[in-house]
């Protein structure tokens, strides 16, 4: 019964100190000692003012540009990404080599005298080399695809990033 009780006390206390995590990430504008605020730091840039504009006017300058930046690119940098796009998946490797296969062994087999057996023994490598072949190619499919999708998302951010640099430069910060 006690083992109970202090795991409920525990589940209310993480629970109330899990609420004022919003509240604690909103008050801290700035990283102490950085000079870098929140909205920088998720953006991977540093912000420094050029006329000693203080951490409030900073903080709200930032937090405008940043909204003229999404308005402006149709990019919301604090949205999940898409998810990737499948890659164009090749099917019928087996059934493909199967067929060149069984032809080769026919003409071998015919040569040696059984062309129904060297059919068979052609089908089954060639089935086996046409899904080897299927597979590598579907994986470097994937991974073209990978590729492609981090590419798009860096080209996203920086698209971002020089919106957002343009408002604060107008307003007097130096970006970086």
């Amino acid at each position: 019964m006690k083992y109970s009780a202090r795991l409920i006390s525990f589940a209310i206390a993480l629970s109330a100190a899990t609420a004022m995590v919003p509240q604690v990430l909103a008050q801290a504008q700035t990283q102490p000692g950085s000079g870098r605020s929140a909205m920088a730091s998720q953006l991977g840039v540093f912000v420094y003012p050029k006329n000693e504009q203080n951490e409030a006017k900073q903080a709200k300058d930032e937090n405008e540009c940043y909204g003229s930046a999404k308005q402006q690119t149709g990019i919301d940098p604090a949205a999940p990404p898409p998810p990737p796009q499948e890659a164009q998946q090749q099917k019928g490797g087996g059934a493909k080599g199967a067929a060149k296969g069984a032809a080769g062994g026919a003409a071998i087999g015919a040569i040696a005298g059984d062309a129904g057996t060297g059919a068979a023994v052609g089908a089954t490598a060639g089935a086996v080399r046409g899904r080897r072949q299927q597979k590598k190619a579907n994986k470097q499919a994937e991974q073209q695809a990978q590729q492609n999708a981090k590419a798009q998302q860096q080209q996203t951010m920086d698209t971002f990033k020089k919106a957002f640099s343009a408002c604060m430069d107008a307003r007097q910060y130096s970006v970086k």
